[in-house]
């Protein structure tokens, strides 16, 4: 359950390339995608990091203090949807965000979606994780999986076929890790 070096070192880049300033992570754990997003801000950068635990979270920020990025994280601990509609509440935020990484609860992934296309900018970045889900998404309903890898997989699918009709977004979706899907929001 960490982000591989491949994947962060994508995240970072796309960051820089976007110049982006203000960031949203919906799903930390420690944090290890979380410190390639703070190395990549400016600066004067932030990154509205959420995750139901700040116990996992503290595992992580040494890490992020001694980068000197600590300062650029403002950590939110609780449910991402009741967060995301604080943000959603004050209206300074609605298209105050640049770029956002998702890789929390994956059945809640279309509400997430929803919710962040208000929160990022015409022209920035949804990253959502873990859409291949290790190729299950492309086997038949009939393939012998787990209970859990069945249900996620399912969540995962729904996400992608709303994600490739969503007209407000351009989708890439690349083999990167478990599979990543880069969204541009166009209107």
């Amino acid at each position: 359950m960490a982000t591989p070096p491949d994947e962060a070192q994508l995240l970072g880049m796309l960051i820089k390339l976007m110049g982006a300033r203000n960031t949203i992570e919906v799903g930390v754990f420690t944090g290890c995608s979380l410190l390639p997003t703070a190395l990549a801000l400016p600066d004067d950068g932030k990154v509205v990091a959420i995750d139901v635990s700040r116990e996992y979270y503290e595992v992580g920020r040494p890490f992020l203090e001694k980068a000197g990025v600590a300062h650029k994280v403002d950590f939110r601990e609780g449910p991402a949807l009741d967060h995301l509609d604080a943000l959603l509440a004050d209206e300074r935020n609605l298209g105050a965000f640049d770029f956002a990484f998702v890789d929390a609860d994956k059945p809640n992934y279309v509400r997430y979606h929803e919710q962040l296309l208000r929160l990022v900018r015409v022209g920035g970045a949804i990253v959502y994780d873990n859409t291949l889900w290790d190729g299950t998404v492309a086997l038949p309903p009939e393939a012998p999986l787990s209970d859990h890898d069945r249900w996620i997989s399912a969540a995962i699918r729904d996400l992608n076929a709303a994600l490739s009709a969503d007209e407000r977004v351009e989708v890439c979706q690349l083999t990167v890790a478990d599979g990543v899907t880069i969204c541009r929001r166009v209107a």
